[in-house]
């Protein structure tokens, strides 16, 4: 699985060619002392598309692979395909990482919710969670729906486009001290005015599809609001509230957290957080971010 302090590591996903997880999962291994490899498996190039992963996961095996992250569109697809899950990525019905163990099993994990909420709680340690509007019942938004739930949100506002989508997320973490509630797209900014904190876990805003996912009028001065795109660093939303004076969260520190998590679950080694957080920022000023 890794030669002497040496581990092969990778990401799976859908056109993520400009990913900065390469970078920065190296670098910060090269200051742990280890022979660190991060390597890309795009399904853009594979000629069976997402249907590829279960070969992809197999090849990795074979290869001596001690894990690798998931992202967009295989954090549920690739579930199926592993031996056990741990207990958040089963609650969360999604993965992150997969760590191929000394037995020839694989171990889902993932590593986005406490990435979310240490960020959270690390940037605005009085953030108010009485009510909190979620937008984007995806994957980053499951992950910030059981962090959310974690810290003890009295009621989660949960908001997508697609209504089956949210339906779902609510029932999946249902159950427990949050009162979790779907709410129509067309209700949003209604529903925002009586919220404490919003976060943003939709795509709209990236760099490839830039935006605001509402309008800035949603926005008032005492609503927190949390990101989760970091590449902008600044998504637009994120610069109307900042003008606004809102307290805000950038993406950033959610990647470079559950990054760290991830370095730790492939090499039992802890990273340091600070030091990647000073590595991204620098990338994406390199990239003109």
């Amino acid at each position: 699985m890794t030669s002497e302090r040496g581990f092969l590591t990778g990401l799976i996903g859908q056109s993520i060619g400009q990913s900065l997880s390469p970078a920065l999962h190296e670098r910060e291994a090269r200051a742990l002392g280890l022979n660190y490899r991060y390597r890309l498996f795009d399904i853009d190039a594979e000629p069976k598309g997402a249907a590829a992963l279960p070969d992809i996961l197999d090849r990795m095996q074979t290869e001596g692979y001690a894990g690798c992250n998931v992202t967009f569109p295989l954090k549920q697809a690739v579930m199926p395909l592993l031996d056990r899950l741990s207990v958040e990525a089963e609650a969360m019905g999604a993965v992150n990482t997969v760590r191929f163990t000394a037995e020839g099993k694989r171990e889902g994990h993932n590593t986005d919710w406490w990435g979310f909420g240490e960020n959270l709680r690390r940037t605005i340690p009085d953030a108010g969670v009485d009510t909190v509007a979620l937008l984007g019942a995806g994957g980053a938004g499951a992950a910030a729906a059981y962090a959310l739930c974690r810290m003890g949100a009295r009621e989660l506002l949960v908001i997508d486009r697609d209504p089956a989508k949210a339906g779902e997320l609510v029932a999946r973490l249902s159950g427990g001290s949050t009162t979790l509630l779907p709410v129509p797209f067309e209700e949003a900014e209604t529903r925002i005015a009586s919220a404490d904190g919003l976060v943003q876990a939709t795509p709209i805003g990236m760099t490839k599809l830039p935006g605001m996912p509402i309008s800035p009028a949603a926005l008032r001065p005492d609503l927190w609001l949390t990101e989760i795109i970091y590449v902008p660093i600044e998504t637009e939303l994120l610069r109307a509230a900042r003008t606004l004076g809102c307290p805000t969260v950038d993406g950033g520190g959610m990647v470079v957290l559950q990054a760290a998590r991830a370095i730790e679950i492939f090499t039992g080694l802890a990273a340091d957080p600070y030091r990647m957080q000073s590595h991204l920022l620098a990338l994406l000023q390199q990239k003109g971010e």
